[in-house]
């Protein structure tokens, strides 16, 4: 069976959001990507505390300086498409107030037909949990296993009762429900992570930095969910940040997924390792306007097709 292709929805600062995220959300589903995604960014601090991803001394990239917030712009592709299923690729759940966000998943997720996928983490940016964060950043595993918790009362039968360190709600109806059990994905980059993706939820949502990397962590996350005796198959969507470049790449150390169209399809056959699912492709970066993203995006489409993906 062929993998899966999603496609990153354009949040950053060159795209008229009102207009670009539902026209490009249309364009790739008639495309035939079977999903559509975005990511959580909420500000960009200038000058920069702290590296990206918390590496020292990592700049963060330009487009970061302006995301569209992820749910309004989901919002904004659930009423321009049919079929496609809606992921984040991550929300930073501390940075929610548990309840609201189970809440709004729902609504989306009845909305638009049971095509949700709550793809959540901890984040990494101290910045972002000193300006809009529920708790601090030493507790983020703490907060992410209650916004698991609240997710599955609320999304669960009423009456909804919940008591924890953020939460509390008193026995309830809430409402709407989502339409089907919504999917969650888990980053899982540490040894707790990963056990909590085992654990609690539907499947693993790991960057793509290196077919050999992904081929062990994969293995890794197969082994420990034998060995936690998990039944059910862990679902695996790999997210690929690709620069897309007019040229290829002549560089001698040619990074992941950067270059022409042909060699981001070949980064993405190097990376397609049995069990692996669905790739989500990103490539909203570095096109100037929405059209140039359809257009990379179809191409990228059609040449994955074509090597047999």
């Amino acid at each position: 069976m062929a993998i899966r292709l999603g496609l990153g929805l354009p949040q950053m600062k060159q795209y008229d959001i009102g207009r670009d995220i539902p026209a490009v959300a249309r364009a790739a589903e008639e495309t035939g990507y079977e999903s559509l995604w975005v990511f959580e960014r909420v500000i960009f601090p200038t000058p920069a505390t702290q590296g990206l991803y918390g590496i020292r001394g990592l700049a963060w990239p330009d487009a970061y300086r302006s995301v569209a917030d992820p749910l309004i712009s989901l919002a904004l592709a659930a009423a321009a498409t049919e079929r496609a299923r809606l992921g984040t690729s991550v929300l930073v759940a501390p940075l929610h107030i548990p309840f609201q966000l189970a809440r709004s998943l729902a609504t989306l997720d009845a909305a638009s037909g049971g095509r949700v996928v709550a793809g959540i983490g901890t984040g990494w940016s101290h910045d972002e949990y000193a300006a809009a964060s529920v708790a601090p950043f030493e507790k983020r595993g703490k907060v992410l296993d209650e916004t698991l918790d609240v997710f599955a009362a609320v999304w669960g039968a009423d009456p909804v009762a919940y008591e924890g360190e953020l939460t509390t709600i008193a026995p309830s109806e809430v409402g709407p429900k989502p339409a089907r059990p919504i999917p969650v994905y888990l980053p899982a980059s540490s040894p707790k992570a990963a056990r909590r993706l085992i654990d609690r939820a539907d499947g693993w949502m790991p960057g793509a930095l290196g077919a050999a990397q992904l081929a062990e962590q994969w293995t890794g996350i197969q082994d420990l969910a034998a060995e936690r005796g998990r039944e059910r198959p862990v679902e695996v969507c790999v997210r690929v940040n690709a620069h897309h470049l007019p040229k290829p790449y002549e560089g001698k150390e040619r990074p992941p997924f950067t270059g022409s169209t042909a060699q981001i399809v070949e980064d993405l056959v190097a990376h397609a390792h049995d069990g692996i699912g669905e790739f989500l492709i990103d490539l909203q970066a570095t096109p100037r306007d929405a059209q140039e993203l359809n257009d990379v995006a179809a191409e990228v489409y059609g040449q994955v097709r074509a090597a047999g993906l």
